[in-house]
């Protein structure tokens, strides 16, 4: 399918404004913006750079709006909303395409003069290219460039304040600030002439943080204005960087950024939504160290998180071929294993955070499926399997937040006021789904944890020990088979809380006792499972997370925080669920086309919201609405994993590109 936004919808600017791109740069940093130019939420900008990667986000340059100019005339190309809801200018009226493929790119129309635009991240720098092809110019013109300074943290909005530095170098084409006294921009623009004029622009209104009940506005500052002559047939590349970019070419740039993107898809099918999902997977696999990366969780306010970061490894990383990126991930978070338990998230500027029971569940999985992937039993069974002891270790003796092995031989997890399943809600003191006992997943989990340490053991011949094991996991097996059954609703229970009282809530967690990799639950109960969770809770999108006719049950998300936070997992539904539904239903029925059904009804999503990737959540209710982060790592791994690992599509991938065709 191709990514594409037309002229009568570009024109329409509440429709247009709904829809975003997103470059990012292997850093943690990104460039984004709706695609018409006007920001939307106070996370947008032209170059968000992250300074201590892959945190310490800064938005320096939040926009670089243009004007074109002949004789007396002057058109605005940029386009702002700002607070009274007024559109100005509206730039967006000459925008003839937007189209996403290996680049976001802008076709304009303007009194003779059609104009590509393409915006280009470069990984592994705090770095964009802004390529300007001059396609039709019926005259020589004048190409007006007008900055606009944020110079703030991204979760901050900005004021009118002395705070910001109005000193500038221009050299040789290239400008130069340190806006905030810190950190260096510099805009090289070639050709061009400055002209220092410091000023403010006021009252910027960022739609989404309005509705997310959130402050809405900032003012942005302009230290001048560039201008250069251009002529039909003409090609501008801009750097900008937190590097000085003196010598360097943004051609080359484009290109070289161009052909690391293309070698991502060698080895895959011929197949566009698998090119677009390849993509944006390298978007979440960022650099921690040298030697190390992670899994950014979901752009724009997510850093790593241990949940999701293996839940997503092996569709980001294996399903893809990036082996080496999956054993520099799973290295890194064995080395931040502590009393037995992965980081629920690693924060800004604080010490992780260890408040989850699952994350370090999933990591044996993503062990498991990493060493069936590439065999490196080397690494796996030398360097990662006394890591996996430790926490078995930690499990059985009790760890964190009453985390334990029980007598029956099930995983208990909870204290009041912690949320430690990945329905995590929490407003104040108060845990929206609290889940304190033994929740259904973390029982299919722990299982798998069992099954997949004991043939590790097994591997490395220590037979006895692995038979150990095998008898802790067949007494937990024998334990859930008694609690768990729902008989009068023929599925499992969601929990058996604290006093051993089981909870009949219909959620869709149930799932992962039949699809992770040694099933929980088989035979007619998982039959029967599958097709509740089919009738009451699948949508195209993804899973609902409670039925329609549950008292709790949300049809939107949106509001303030409380509102938001209140619905995440009460009818909310969730994409990367999908990719359970669909491991189940190829298990159970063997049914190929129908997990290429499930997932081809939600392709549609990647040309919505944030152009070629997948949205973190949707509105319960139809027309499921997308929200939440625009891009979420385990939403597009889950879908490559199933189009991929089932081979879904199965024709080889062509030879590279060319740099024509590219930009064509």
């Amino acid at each position: 399918m191709q990514l594409k936004k037309e002229e009568s919808f570009l024109q329409d600017f509440n429709k247009a404004s709904g829809c975003e791109y997103l470059e990012t740069n292997g850093l943690g940093g990104w460039s984004g913006s709706s695609i018409v130019g006007a920001h939307t939420r106070r996370y947008h900008g032209l170059l968000v750079a992250a300074i201590h990667p892959p945190t310490d986000r800064m938005v320096l340059l939040s926009k670089l709006d243009e004007a074109i100019a002949f004789g007396e005339r002057r058109f605005e190309l940029g386009c702002n909303r700002y607070e009274g809801d007024i559109v100005h200018p509206m730039g967006n009226q000459y925008l003839q395409s937007f189209r996403k493929d290996f680049f976001p790119q802008w076709t304009y129309k303007v009194s003779g003069i059609e104009m590509k635009k393409t915006i280009c991240m470069v990984h592994g720098e705090n770095t964009v290219v802004v390529r300007y092809s001059i396609e039709r110019a019926d005259k020589p013109f004048t190409l007006e460039l007008l900055p606009l300074m944020a110079a703030r943290g991204y979760h901050e909005l900005g004021r009118a304040s002395s705070h910001m530095h109005w000193d500038v170098g221009f050299t040789n084409g290239i400008f130069h600030t340190e806006p905030d006294g810190i950190n260096n921009v510099y805009i090289s623009v070639p050709g061009s002439t400055y002209q220092h004029s410091p000023r403010w622009f006021y009252n910027f209104k960022y739609d989404v943080e309005q509705y997310r009940g959130l402050d809405y506005t900032e003012d942005l500052f302009n230290h001048g204005i560039f201008s250069v002559q251009l002529k039909e047939g003409d090609e501008l590349n801009i750097i900008i960087s937190t590097e000085n970019p003196e010598g360097r070419n943004g051609v080359e740039l484009i290109q070289m950024e161009f052909e690391r993107r293309n070698k991502l898809l060698e080895g895959q099918p011929e197949n566009e939504t698998i090119k677009h999902l390849v993509l944006a997977a390298d978007q979440f696999i960022v650099k921690r160290s040298e030697a190390l990366k992670t899994v950014i969780a979901g752009y724009h306010w997510f850093t790593d998180w241990g949940r999701d970061t293996m839940i997503s490894l092996p569709g980001l990383t294996l399903s893809t071929g990036r082996y080496d990126d999956s054993k520099k991930i799973i290295a890194a978070f064995a080395q931040s294993v502590s009393r037995g338990m992965l980081p629920n998230r690693f924060q800004e500027k604080e010490p992780p955070e260890y408040n989850n029971v699952d994350g370090t569940l999933w990591y044996f999985i993503a062990v498991y499926k990493y060493l069936h992937a590439t065999g490196d039993d080397n690494f796996v069974l030398k360097e990662i399997l006394p890591v996996l002891k430790d926490i078995i270790h930690w499990h059985f003796k009790g760890t964190r937040y009453n985390i334990h092995v029980d007598e029956d031989g099930l995983l208990y997890a909870g204290e009041v006021g912690q949320q430690l399943t990945w329905m995590d809600a929490r407003i104040g003191t108060w845990v929206v789904t609290p889940r304190m006992g033994k929740p259904v997943e973390i029982q299919a989990l722990w299982y798998n944890v069992l099954k997949i340490f004991a043939e590790l053991l097994r591997l490395n011949n220590q037979v006895e020990d692995a038979d150990l094991v095998e008898q802790s996991a067949a007494k937990a097996k024998e334990s859930f088979d008694k609690l768990f059954w729902y008989e009068d609703g023929k599925y499992l229970y969601d929990i058996i809380d604290e006093d051993g009282k089981p909870d009949a809530t219909l959620r869709p967690n149930q799932l992962f006792a039949i699809s992770l990799p040694f099933s929980l639950t088989e035979g007619e109960k998982a039959n029967e499972i599958l097709n509740i969770i089919e009738e009451r809770l699948y949508t195209q999108v993804g899973l609902k997370s409670l039925p329609s006719d549950d008292v709790h049950y949300i049809p939107r998300y949106g509001g303030d925080q409380w509102h938001r936070d209140s619905a995440y997992h009460e009818g909310t539904v969730w994409n990367w669920l999908l990719g359970a539904y669909a491991e189940a239903w190829f298990k159970l029925k063997k049914d190929k086309l129908k997990i290429k059904a499930i997932i081809e009804a939600f392709t549609y999503h990647l040309n919505e919201a944030c152009i070629g990737s997948v949205s973190e959540i949707f509105d319960a209710d139809a027309p499921h609405y997308p929200r939440g982060c625009v891009a979420q790592a385990w939403g597009v791994a889950e879908v490559l994993r199933i189009i991929i690992d089932y081979g879904l599509y199965d024709q080889p991938h062509s030879k590279a590109k060319s740099k024509e065709s590219m930009l064509a």
